[in-house]
């Protein structure tokens, strides 16, 4: 009912989850990063925390992604139903897909990427994101969706999805992309797609007014001057 890519720019280093499902608000639950650190996607049956706990590891130095994926896995008790995807700061990948996972699952690294996802169409899905991350140019966000894009023309899930988020880290410690959509009845990545799109002229006005307020464009609302 899920399925993710994660993924790092090598250039700007900066570091994303794009992610969908039949499920309400994916992005509240499934999406982790964190600057210069890494990025996770926690999915079939989530366990939230498991994000968290690869991100610390990640972030203590001491383990890269695929130990750092180990130690969280093992440290919970339900894992078999657990699917989770790692890219770190340095563009190392992880991934672990549970014996429990949810219909036709599959999980597929790349050059600095990782997709993954279960109750899909078919296997073809999750290789056909990693190819689309690898071939496309330019900001993080617009590979991340050419990936989800072309999952959706491999087939998809073997149902509708419902949800979709985008969420990428770059040098500030807050997200400069967290983008949702949490339920809709059409096509939740054709909306994320355009919000994105809508976002990304905005995103540097709104890195400037949280980091130089004196130096911020103008807000464009009544009263400001």
């Amino acid at each position: 009912m899920t399925f993710s890519i994660v993924g790092r720019c090598a250039e700007t280093g900066q570091l994303g989850v794009a992610i969908s499902s039949s499920s309400i608000a994916v992005a509240a639950r499934c999406p982790w990063v964190r600057a210069g650190v890494g990025a996770v996607a926690t999915q079939n049956v989530t366990l939230p925390a498991l994000g968290l706990r690869v991100l610390d590891s990640l972030g203590s130095g001491s383990a890269d992604a695929e130990e750092s994926l180990h130690r969280a896995i093992h440290s919970d008790d339900w894992n078999d139903y657990r699917q989770v995807t790692v890219v770190d700061a340095r563009g190392g990948t992880a991934f672990f897909t549970g014996k429990q996972a949810l219909g036709i699952h599959h999980a597929v690294a790349g050059k600095g990427c990782v997709a993954a996802g279960n109750l899909l169409s078919s296997l073809q899905v999750i290789e056909a994101m990693t190819r689309a991350f690898e071939d496309t140019t330019g900001h993080l966000a617009d590979r991340l969706m050419a990936a989800m894009r072309a999952a959706m023309t491999a087939g998809g899930e073997a149902g509708p999805v419902r949800s979709a988020g985008l969420k990428i880290a770059g040098e500030v410690e807050w997200p400069i992309v967290d983008l949702r959509v949490d339920w809709t009845e059409g096509d939740p990545i054709a909306e994320l797609d355009a919000l994105w799109k809508a976002y990304r002229p905005q995103m540097q006005d709104y890195l400037t007014r949280a980091l130089n307020p004196t130096a911020a464009p103008s807000y464009g609302v009544p009263g400001d001057e």
